[in-house]
């Protein structure tokens, strides 16, 4: 079976990202690229090392008035880019919207696709979460869930490369400021804190009033580790535990006794999670790893877009990580 596919914002890290993952999957036949100041390029001169049969696939200006026949269309577009074009979309295109405009938004299911995989099966709009929210939850469903931990008192202190700032960029992302460097930034108001907050309290029906989120940038290229400080009686074992129950059987959530590492992420699907607690100070540290570009960007939303064309999970994503 082959399912046309088009990726809107090809050339960025996201839908770059994507494209690699869609030219070695079984199902998904990618017959449409677009977008903006690359239209009108081949994909072989914006990606030199592209599979033969996608380097003569021309890149058009991205239009979502003359889109060819598809049947699943992945928009990898800047915060605040996709709203008002992806409306204009005919309603018999899937959608998956791996950027930020549609997260908790009316008619599009939310994308944690190993935490609610039933709600998204079926779905025609699928919002992927962001990177440091896929790391974030993933880690804490399974204490929410269980009530293992308050849901008002969580601090999320975040790490992530330098490629989730985006291909675009600007100077302050250069290898000059980056390198030997670690710098705090999105203070107090990060645009993903709404979806984390509001993911907290669908999973435990508490409040996140509590919610603190601080990401850092360091100097590396893909990546997301986050250490999050909770309120809370468990032990590390209950944690493990209640981690083990809530991800049986499902393929990409790595549940470790190890403190994880980015690397052991990087270029796949996977999320890593680990838990260290200490019930006399009512203290739990829940640890998650994701690769940003992977189960942050363009892995989770192949993954989505299996789940809504009635695919194996897994079909596409199978590979390892990239190691060393």
């Amino acid at each position: 079976m082959s399912i046309r596919v088009g990726i809107v914002g090809i050339s960025g890290f996201g839908g770059g990202e994507a494209m690699r993952l869609i030219a070695s999957h079984p199902s998904f036949e990618l017959v449409y690229a677009a977008g903006e100041g690359s239209a009108g390029s081949r994909l072989v001169d914006r990606f030199p090392g592209v599979p033969a049969k996608l380097a003569e696939l021309v890149i058009e200006k991205w239009d979502p008035e003359t889109l060819p026949k598809l049947d699943v269309l992945f928009a990898s577009l800047p915060t605040g880019a996709s709203a008002d074009v992806l409306a204009r979309v005919p309603k018999e295109v899937k959608i998956v919207d791996i950027g930020g405009d549609h997260r908790y938004v009316d008619g599009w299911a939310y994308g944690l696709a190993d935490v609610w995989p039933a709600e998204i099966e079926g779905q025609t709009r699928v919002a992927n979460p962001g990177c440091f929210p896929a790391a974030t939850l993933t880690a804490l469903a399974p204490l929410l869930a269980n009530h293992l931990i308050e849901p008002a008192n969580i601090v999320i202190d975040a790490k992530t490369g330098i490629s989730g700032a985006g291909r675009g960029g600007d100077s302050k992302f250069g290898y000059a400021e980056s390198n030997e460097n670690v710098v705090p930034y999105g203070l107090l108001k990060h645009v993903h804190m709404p979806e984390i907050a509001r993911t907290i309290e669908r999973l435990s029906g508490g409040s996140a009033a509590g919610l603190v989120f601080t990401p850092h940038l360091v100097p590396m290229t893909r990546g997301v580790l986050v250490s999050i400080y909770c309120r809370g009686r468990a032990t590390t074992d209950q944690c493990l535990d209640a981690a083990r129950r809530f991800y049986a059987g499902r393929p990409f959530v790595r549940v470790s006794d190890k403190p994880p590492q980015t690397k052991w992420a990087t270029g796949s699907n996977l999320a890593f999670v680990s838990y260290a607690a200490d019930p006399e100070r009512n203290l739990v540290i829940a640890m998650g790893v994701v690769d940003n570009l992977g189960k942050g960007a363009a892995g989770q939303a192949v993954q989505n877009a299996n789940l809504i064309c009635g695919l194996p999970e897994t079909a596409g994503l199978d590979g390892g990580p990239v190691w060393p």
